[in-house]
C-alpha cells in the first residue's frame, strides 16, 4: 500500500537547502569549472552569437533611413529588404548576379584546387619526387602570404590601361593583355586556385600518407586494373580528405574580399563579399545585412553537407599499425615531367608573385629594365612627387603607425584567443554539465560559418551604435581586437578541446590527493603539459590575423589602421608601388611568424605529408 507524507515545514526545508549550497559552494571554490564555463558562455554568447543574430535582425527591421520607402516606421518587422534584394529592379545587380559569380568562382576553384592539390599531394606523399623534402614544405608557401598580394602581382604583370594609371609590365614590353586576362573571372580563380591549393595538399597528402599500400597491393594481386583500384579503394578511403577540402576552400571563396576587390573592380565584377561591402559603405544596413545573411546561409549549409557526407563515409576506414605498408611509387620515366610540375607550381605560385611585387616596388615605370629607372624611393626616398605619399613607406609615420597597431592588435587578440581556447577545452573535457561544454563547443565554432567580412558586418551591426552601458566602438581600436578575437575563436577552441581530450585526470586526480588547489592545478599541471596547443592557438590566430583583410577592412578606419588596410588605402589613392612594399613587408611577418611558430612549437606544417 502507498504511503503519503506530509509536507516538510519550512524550518525543516531551508537547513538541509543552506547545507547543499554551502557544500556547492566550496565544491566549485575548490572545482571552479562551472562558474567559470558560465562566465566563458556568456561571453562567447554575447562577442560571437549576439553580433551574428542582430546582423540577421536588421534584415528585417526597418532602419531610421528607410522609413518611408517601407511606410513604416523604425523598429518594425519588414520584408521590405528581401524584396529589394530578389524582387526590385536593382536585384540582379546587388543581389543575383553576386551570388551566381560567387558560386560560379567557387565551383571552378573547387576543382582545380583538387586536381592540382590531389596530384601534388600524391607526389610529395607517395612517390620518388626529386627534392620531396624540399617541395613539402615550399608546397604551402602560397598559403603564408595574404591572397590580395596574389592580385597586387597580377595586376603589376596583366594589368592595362581600362583602370589608367600607370601600365603592366607586358603592356611597356608591348604587348597589351586583353581584358578577360587581366581583370574578372579568370585571373580571380587563377588567384584563388593557387592561394588554396595548400590546403588539399595538406589534407588529402596526410591521407595518402596515412593510407596502407598493402590494400592496393592486395587488390593488383586479384587483378584489379589500377582504375578499379582507384575507384574501389583509394577514393572511399581518401573521401572524407576530398570533402573536408572542397568545403574549406568554399567557405574561404565565400568570405574573399581583396582579390575581388582588386581584379574585379575595373570590370565592375561583384561577388557577394563584395557586393556586402560596397552596401555597407553607402549606409544600407538592411540591405547588407540581406547579404551577409546569404553568406552565412551557404557557409553553414556547406559544413552541414560536409559533416553528412563525413558520416556517411565512416563506413570507409582502415586501421593502421607498426606493420602498415607505406610503399613508395617509383615514377621512372614520370620523375623529371612530375619535378617540373611541383616546380612549375612554386614558380607560378610563389616565386613570379614574390618577385613582381619585389621588383614592382624599386622600378620607376614597371616593366622597364633599365638602370635609370631602378630606385630605392618607394622605401627610402624623399621629397616624392606624389601629393599624399612624399616619402618612401619606410620612413613614413603612417606605416610604422600601422604596424604597430597591426603588432600589438593582432597579438593582443591571438594571446586572448590561445588561452580563452585552451580554457574552453578544460570546461569541454572537465565540466561535469554536458550542456555547458556542448554549448561552448557550437558557440566558439560558429565564427568558422561566418566568412569574415559576414563576421565584420555583424560587429557593425552591433557595436556602431551605443548599447546601454556599452558606448559605440565603431572608429576605435577595441573593435578592432574583440573582432579578431572573436573570429580566432574556431581554431584555438579546436587546439584546446583536442589538446585536453587526449590528457586523462589522473594527474590532476593525483595532485588533488596531496592539496593543491584549482589554480595551482592549472598552474603546474594543465599549462605546462598543453604548452604546445597554447603556443599553437597564439601563433596561429596571430599569422592569420597579420595578412587577413576581409574581417578589418570594414572596421579600420584611417587613425585605427592595419598593415593590410593601409595597403589598400595606398592602392585606392593608385600609389600601386607603395601598395606593393607595405604587401613585401607583410608577407615578410607572415614568414617569419610562421618560422618562429614553428620553432617554438617544435612542429613542421609539413610533417603529416612527408616534410
Amino acid at each position: 500500500m502507498t504511503q503519503f507524507s506530509l509536507p516538510k515545514s519550512p524550518k525543516q526545508v531551508s537547513w538541509p537547502s543552506l547545507r547543499v549550497i554551502w557544500y556547492r559552494s566550496q565544491n566549485w571554490a575548490r572545482n571552479p569549472t562551472v562558474t567559470i564555463g558560465i562566465i566563458l558562455s556568456v561571453f562567447a554568447a554575447y562577442l560571437i552569437l549576439a553580433p551574428v543574430i542582430m546582423m540577421l535582425m536588421d534584415a528585417f527591421t526597418v532602419d531610421f533611413a528607410d522609413q518611408a520607402r517601407a511606410s513604416k516606421l523604425e523598429g518594425e518587422l519588414t520584408s521590405y529588404y528581401l524584396n529589394r534584394a530578389m524582387n526590385s529592379p536593382i536585384a540582379k545587380y546587388i543581389f543575383w548576379l553576386p551570388l551566381m559569380n560567387t558560386l560560379f568562382v567557387s565551383i571552378v576553384v573547387i576543382i582545380a584546387t583538387l586536381l592540382v592539390g590531389g596530384l601534388l599531394g600524391w607526389l610529395v606523399s607517395r612517390t620518388d619526387l626529386l627534392g620531396k623534402r624540399w617541395f613539402s614544405t615550399a608546397l604551402i608557401v602560397p598559403y603564408m602570404v595574404p591572397s590580395w598580394t596574389f592580385a597586387l602581382a597580377w595586376m603589376a604583370i596583366f594589368k592595362n590601361r581600362t583602370m589608367g594609371g600607370l601600365p603592366g609590365w607586358l603592356e611597356n614590353l608591348g604587348f597589351t593583355p586583353p581584358d578577360w586576362l587581366s581583370y574578372g573571372f579568370f585571373p580571380i580563380a587563377v588567384i584563388l586556385s593557387l592561394h588554396y591549393v595548400p590546403f588539399v595538399v595538406l589534407l588529402v597528402g596526410n591521407a595518402l600518407r596515412q593510407f596502407d599500400s598493402q590494400l592496393e597491393e592486395s587488390a593488383r594481386t586479384l587483378g584489379a586494373s589500377s582504375f578499379q583500384v582507384a575507384r574501389r579503394i583509394v577514393f572511399p578511403l581518401l573521401r572524407p580528405s576530398i570533402i573536408s577540402a572542397a568545403t574549406l576552400v568554399f567557405a574561404k571563396c565565400l568570405g574573399d574580399v581583396g582579390v575581388t576587390y582588386i581584379i574585379g573592380a575595373p570590370v565592375k565584377l561583384d561577388l557577394l563579399a563584395t557586393s556586402l561591402l560596397r552596401t555597407i559603405s553607402t549606409g544600407q544596413d538592411g540591405m547588407s545585412a540581406v547579404l551577409a545573411g546569404t553568406i552565412v546561409i551557404l557557409g553553414t549549409v556547406s559544413v552541414l553537407i560536409d559533416m553528412k557526407l563525413l558520416k556517411a563515409a565512416q563506413r570507409f576506414v582502415t586501421i593502421g599499425s607498426k606493420g602498415s605498408l607505406h610503399r613508395t611509387t617509383v615514377l621512372g620515366k614520370w620523375k623529371w615531367p612530375a619535378f617540373g610540375f611541383a616546380s612549375s607550381f612554386v614558380l607560378i605560385g610563389a616565386i613570379i608573385p614574390f618577385a613582381a611585387l619585389l621588383l614592382t616596388t624599386v622600378m620607376r615605370m614597371p616593366g622597364i629594365f633599365s638602370w635609370d629607372n631602378f630606385t630605392l624611393e618607394f622605401w627610402v626616398g624623399r621629397d616624392l612627387i606624389t601629393t599624399a605619399l612624399p616619402q618612401g613607406i619606410l620612413i613614413t609615420k603612417e606605416f610604422w603607425v600601422a604596424a604597430w597597431n597591426t603588432v600589438w592588435m593582432v597579438g593582443l587578440a591571438s594571446i586572448g584567443a590561445g588561452v580563452l581556447g585552451l580554457m574552453v577545452g578544460y570546461i569541454v573535457a572537465r565540466s561535469p554539465f554536458r550542456l555547458l561544454g556542448g554549448f561552448l563547443k557550437q558557440v566558439t565554432f560558429l565564427p568558422y560559418l561566418v566568412p569574415g567580412v559576414a563576421f565584420a558586418a555583424a560587429y557593425l551591426s552591433m557595436f556602431a551604435k551605443p548599447h546601454g552601458f556599452i558606448p559605440s566602438l565603431y572608429g576605435t581600436s577595441y573593435i578592432l581586437v574583440i573582432a579578431l578575437l572573436a573570429s580566432q575563436m574556431p581554431f584555438a577552441s579546436r587546439a584546446g578541446i583536442a589538446a585536453m581530450m587526449q590528457m586523462g585526470k589522473d594527474p590532476e586526480e593525483a595532485a588533488q590527493i596531496v592539496g593543491a588547489g584549482w589554480w595551482r592545478r592549472v598552474i603546474s599541471i594543465v599549462l605546462p603539459i598543453h604548452r604546445g596547443a597554447l603556443v599553437a592557438g597564439i601563433l596561429l590566430p596571430f599569422i592569420s590575423g597579420i595578412k587577413g583583410l576581409s574581417l578589418v577592412i570594414l572596421l579600420a578606419v584611417p587613425g585605427t589602421d592595419l598593415l593590410t588596410t593601409y595597403a589598400v588605402r595606398l592602392l585606392d589613392f593608385g600609389y600601386s608601388q607603395a601598395a606593393n612594399v607595405v604587401a613585401i613587408m607583410i608577407c615578410l611577418i607572415a614568414f617569419g611568424g610562421t618560422w618562429i611558430g614553428q620553432k617554438i612549437g617544435k612542429t613542421n606544417l609539413a610533417s603529416g605529408i612527408g616534410g
